[in-house]
């Protein structure tokens, strides 16, 4: 049994959300519900759920301050959470940055069906939940553009600087991580969804294959159908439709 807790102002949607973990994840116990900050932060902090369902925004604030309050309290969550809100682009934003998950009203069964499983793996690990303090940092600086990444595989969470990834690397539905002065890590998602992350922030995505960021080029070879040097000495093949748009941004700098 998985212990868990529905915070959202909406009768109708906590309904609906009993009735979807009932039916694809029976395991999971509702404990409590709230419909506020104020009973949120009572409910989180009374039950201890492990498990919370977290909506955005409320009556009375958003789910943002049931987490400032509990960190307030007690330090930090000590519980999985998982946003459930509207399509707003910078939460989402914050949220993969952050490796948080998040569910998108109204809830898919299928998305739900993947944070489940990302629950049980996460529970198992019992993580320190760190990467929560990295979502409230960027949101109180209100900033789009996150210096810091939370990237989660099989061994937990892990934070690095943004500025310290050198290249990702796609294996199938995974991507590969080269940091300095860290070893590699195999995180399990594709390399299009960090292009998307990344590219704001000097990153450049110079074959299907490969996304690097432009402070570690060493070198772009020309010969050999092109090519590029890295800062850890590895060399990665530039696409054809690529190359132009390289070159261009090259001159640039």
């Amino acid at each position: 049994m998985i212990t868990a807790v529905l915070i959202d102002d909406d009768q109708n949607l906590r309904s609906g959300m009993k009735q979807l973990l009932s039916r694809y994840a029976p395991e999971i116990v509702i404990i409590g519900e709230a419909d506020s900050v104020k009973s949120g932060v009572e409910a989180m902090d009374n039950l201890q759920p492990q498990v919370v369902f977290l909506d955005i925004q409320m009556t009375d604030g958003t789910g943002f301050d049931v987490l400032e309050q509990i960190a307030q309290r007690k330090g930090k969550s000590t519980s999985h959470i998982v946003f459930i809100t509207a399509h707003e682009q910078y939460a989402i934003k914050a949220f993969r940055f952050s490796a948080l998950d998040f569910l998108l009203k109204p809830v898919d069964p299928d998305e739900l069906e993947k944070v489940i499983a990302k629950i049980k793996n996460v529970l198992v690990k019992n993580d320190d939940y760190s990467h929560i303090d990295l979502l409230l940092e960027n949101i109180r600086k209100k900033v789009d553009n996150f210096k810091r990444i939370a990237l989660s595989n099989s061994d937990g969470i892990h934070l690095f600087e943004v500025s310290d990834i050198i290249r990702c690397e796609s294996e199938d539905n995974y991507t590969k991580f080269f940091i300095k002065n860290s070893k590699p890590i195999l995180i399990s998602k594709t390399l299009k969804e960090y292009e998307d992350l990344l590219t704001e922030h000097g990153f450049e995505r110079i074959h299907q294959s490969h996304l690097i960021n432009i402070a570690y080029l060493k070198s772009y070879i020309k010969k050999d159908g092109g090519y590029v040097v890295m800062a850890d000495d590895s060399n990665l093949p530039i696409s054809q439709r690529k190359r132009e748009r390289l070159q261009e941004l090259l001159k640039t700098l």
